[in-house]
């Protein structure tokens, strides 16, 4: 039997104080200019109003600066960065990573100035991705990473975590902390719970397995993107129903997609290459599943390191996704968006879908075939195409498809490859094409129950 510690008074603080902030700013859902949204999103949005047309500027500075340091680091290898851990792990990059965040550098340049090539800086580009992408996620990832040790360090996730795990273990084969990621997405932004995922994998909380599996299937779209999308389609009457179509569709593809490759085939090892632990689920003789949560939560607290550090684990969070991630995004979400727009690519991808939209009896199969796959660049791209659908159902089932999607290159694809997540661009695509095999037929299922 374990026997049960005490814990003094301001263990005890520690844990509740800042948990509880971080657990108001990322979890509580407010309203806020009439959707529901969470504290941190809001501060986001604040960041992003007050910097407001300066932003472009400002990400395309850290775009080029990222790209000229890193080429700088690799032909004269500053000691300065060698002997930095953290520095040396951001700026010295392996050569297919250089490339992107050079690509990165030139895209963003010839897009702010509107130079070179149009299919670079057009409107439904590079300009799409610099004016409307990168500004949101630098004010997400400046506070979201900033604030996120709030969540990590003092003890919050270990409660959950134990609470939770006779959920996500026997459902999903998943850690109970991974419904934290899960809910800091839906109630914010995919963009939050990749940055939980990847900071939790690299401190192996997670497993190569379990990081790629959270990563690429529970970094659910915020319940604000979702109403815009079912806006797009002019159904926002139909929002409820829309809402349980996806969730009901999320679920049963995270339930069956991990169970086929490329997903079941990642390893369950931690980042150094260890094995998973399996007894630190268990609930020792002498506590209940609560207790023994709360004990762990103690603990974590007692090992804090003070404001300082946790300040400083804020500081590196925020330089860790503002100058790693967004050179990969304007690179990757560029391409993504330049073959979606200038290329029949993604039509040609479609067209083997038109048979199965056919057999589930989906009005305009073949404009509807055109939308699945063009998601895989921009998850707004297919509710755009739609819109000039006639049938309420298939622009219904095209809208709910483009969100259970998940994986579109010009954010949560981009933000993945740019994590230290063990995803590559293929397995990305396969992954892409399996949750859109699962989840079509429940949607056109639940369309068909109401149109």
């Amino acid at each position: 039997m374990l026997a049960k510690k005490t814990h003094n008074l301001q263990t005890i603080l520690t844990f509740i104080v800042p948990s509880l902030i971080g657990l108001l700013l990322f979890m509580m859902p407010i309203s806020f200019q009439g959707n529901i949204t969470i504290p941190i999103a809001i501060i986001a949005k604040t960041l992003q109003s007050l910097l407001g047309d300066t932003l472009p500027l400002i990400v395309t500075c850290i775009v080029l600066f990222t790209a000229v340091i890193t080429s700088l680091h690799k032909l004269f290898k500053f000691n300065i960065i060698k002997n930095n851990e953290f520095f040396n792990d951001l700026i010295d990059v392996s050569p297919v990573w250089f490339v992107i965040r050079l690509l990165g550098a030139i895209f963003i340049s010839l897009t702010y100035l509107a130079i070179g090539p149009e299919m670079i800086y057009s409107g439904n580009t590079g300009a799409l991705v610099l004016n409307d992408l990168l500004p949101v996620l630098f004010c997400v990832f400046t506070f979201a990473g900033l604030l996120l040790p709030l969540l990590l360090n003092f003890g919050l996730l270990e409660l959950f975590g134990t609470l939770l795990t006779k959920v996500m273990r026997p459902i999903f084969n998943l850690p109970g902390r991974s419904a934290i990621d899960c809910m800091a997405s839906w109630l914010g932004d995919g963009s939050v719970g990749i940055l939980m995922t990847s900071k939790q994998y690299e401190a192996k909380f997670y497993t190569q397995r379990e990081a790629a599996v959270i990563g690429t299937t529970f970094s659910a779209v915020s319940i604000t993107f979702s109403l815009v999308v079912i806006s797009q389609v002019q159904l926002e009457h139909l929002f409820l129903p829309f809402y349980l179509a996806v969730c009901l569709a999320g679920v049963v593809a995270a339930i069956i997609v991990p169970k086929l490759p490329p997903l079941c085939w990642k390893k369950d090892n931690y980042i150094d290459g260890t094995e998973r632990l399996t007894n630190n689920e268990l609930t020792p003789a002498g506590h209940n599943i609560f207790s023994w949560g709360l004990e762990q939560a103690l603990v974590k607290a007692s090992d804090s390191t003070g404001f300082k550090n946790t300040f400083k684990d804020g500081i590196k969070n925020v330089i860790d996704m503002v100058f790693g991630v967004l050179p990969v995004v304007m690179a990757m979400g560029t391409i993504a968006l330049i073959i979606a727009e200038y290329t029949p690519v993604f039509a040609y991808l479609g067209y083997p879908f038109i048979p199965l939209l056919e057999l589930l009896q989906i009005p305009e199969a073949a404009a509807a075939s055109q939308t699945i796959v063009v998601g895989f660049a921009d998850m707004f791209i297919p509710s755009i195409l739609a819109a000039s659908i006639e049938s309420d159902m298939t622009r219904f089932i095209i809208a709910a498809m483009s969100v259970t999607q998940l994986i579109y290159m010009s954010e949560v694809g981009a933000l993945l490859l740019g994590s230290k997540i063990p995803v590559n661009v293929v397995e990305l695509f396969v992954i892409f094409i399996l949750r859109t095999l699962v989840t079509l037929p429940v949607i056109a299922g639940v369309a068909h129950l109401i149109f």
